[in-house]
C-alpha cells in the first residue's frame, strides 16, 4: 500500500494568498465605492460616512 504525501509549494501558497487578497480588495471597494451610489439612503449614508471616516473626500 502506497502513501501519497502532498505538499504545497511556495508558488502555491504565494498564489493562494495573492488571490484572497485581490478578492478582500474588490469585496471591500465595492462595500465602500458601491454602496455609495446606492439609491438607498441609508446605504449611502452608511458609505459615505465611511468615506469620510477614510479620508477620502467625496464632494
Amino acid at each position: 500500500m502506497a502513501v501519497k504525501i502532498q505538499t504545497l509549494s511556495l508558488t502555491d501558497r504565494i498564489g493562494a494568498r495573492t488571490v484572497a487578497g485581490l478578492m478582500a480588495l474588490v469585496i471591500g471597494s465595492i462595500l465602500v465605492f458601491g454602496v455609495g451610489l446606492a439609491n438607498s439612503q441609508t446605504l449611502h449614508d452608511a458609505a459615505h460616512d465611511t468615506r469620510h471616516s477614510y479620508g477620502f473626500p467625496c464632494h
